[in-house]
């Protein structure tokens, strides 16, 4: 089981001091949250892609390439690569780069993005979301296993006799989400190809999530990739914790209602009931985790969303102390014990590696 966090990179002011960092702040915040995350024992880092403010993080290459240089262990992904506005050429290129770069301890997750203006910006049209997806992500995935490519699609020119390079790092191609909150099609794109499926689920309600889940793990076992519960599945989540679960709850709470993306909505108490926000102790967000695996099965990665709605830096680095020194810790032990020696961990680039050439892997080639 993987644990981590990602970052969505808004640039928020700070409803309890009415400051607005700089974009060199919130940008210099995101690595150090990186850091951090490496320093408390967590597994992944991963940050999202956006093209608009408040967000700043429009090129998550740069900035994993920058964390990899500074980091050991960490893996380093994407919240969302968007598969649908950037040349799936420009992707396989730049993610194998980035894999080089950092000895193999890359993944990303493809996904559309909820920005309707970003399509006509990069010269799409949002009406072709789903096609978009399916078309770049067959391309990518091409780029990635053959050496040359002949390619004709609707979305962009021909490939005569292409070559992506460099090459995928040991002939592995980086481990794929397919990230979505809504789309029984993403959620069978990743069953077809025997990639894995991240529904981030921190505006949902579980019964949702289960949904679009349960489709995938279905359609995983139906193209011969394995059972049903050793598909490969993460989930996002929310959290913000003090010792005392008051505390947390006063203190979170003027970031809650001022915040862009869920301010003067439910209240703090209705959406903490609906959707997998956790504002408590510690305990609280162990067992409130915990629950994930009832409703949705053994998984493979959580990512937790702790760095928005204008919380400060140091505020944020007291959490990731919290999350690692006393959250994970519990969460790994009991998420193994609970787990069939048959449901596989997350594929990591040695584990990619190692079943290179042995039968029944699963991943479509």
């Amino acid at each position: 089981m993987q644990f981590g966090i990602f970052s969505v990179s808004d640039v928020t002011t700070d409803p309890t001091t009415g400051r607005t960092p700089t974009e060199a702040e919130r940008i210099k915040a995101m690595v150090a949250i990186a850091l951090k995350a490496e320093e408390v024992g967590l597994d992944v880092f991963a940050s999202g892609e956006h093209h608009n403010p408040p967000f700043v993080a429009s090129s998550p290459t740069t900035m994993l390439g920058y964390i990899a240089a500074r980091t050991e262990r960490l893996i380093l992904s994407t919240a969302t690569t968007l598969i649908t506005t950037n040349d799936p050429v420009k992707i396989a290129e730049d993610f194998a780069m980035l894999q080089h770069l950092a000895d193999g301890r890359v993944d990303l997750m493809m996904g559309r993005g909820n920005t309707g203006p970003v399509y006509p910006w990069f010269g799409q049209d949002i009406r072709q979301g789903i096609p978009l997806a399916l078309e770049n992500y067959n391309l990518v995935h091409r780029l990635w296993r053959e050496d040359v490519v002949n390619w004709e699609g609707k979305f962009r020119t021909p490939l005569q006799g292409f070559t992506s390079t460099p090459r995928p790092l040991d002939g592995v191609p980086p481990f794929v989400w397919h990230g979505s909150i809504r789309s029984p099609e993403i959620a069978e794109q990743a069953a077809y190809y025997g990639d894995g499926f991240f529904h981030n689920n921190i505006f949902w309600p579980a019964t949702h999530t289960k949904k679009l889940i349960s489709l995938y793990r279905r359609r995983f076992e139906h193209y011969g990739h394995g059972k049903a519960d050793q598909a490969i599945v993460g989930l996002g989540g929310q959290v913000f914790m003090r010792k005392n679960s008051q505390d947390a709850v006063k203190e979170f709470r003027p970031y809650f209602d001022n915040a862009p993306v869920y301010g003067g909505g439910p209240s703090l108490e209705e959406f903490t009931r609906e959707t997998p926000l956790t504002v408590g102790s510690p305990q609280e967000v162990i067992d409130r985790t915990l629950t994930f695996r009832e409703m949705f099965g053994d998984y493979q990665r959580q990512l937790f969303l702790m760095d928005h709605a204008g919380l400060p830096l140091k505020t944020v680095l007291e959490q990731l102390d919290l999350l690692g020194e006393e959250v994970v810790p519990v969460l790994r032990k009991e998420f193994a014990a609970k787990r069939p020696a048959h449901v596989p961990d997350a594929p990591t680039h040695a584990s990619l590696l190692a079943g290179r050439q042995e039968p029944g892997q699963g991943a479509r080639q």
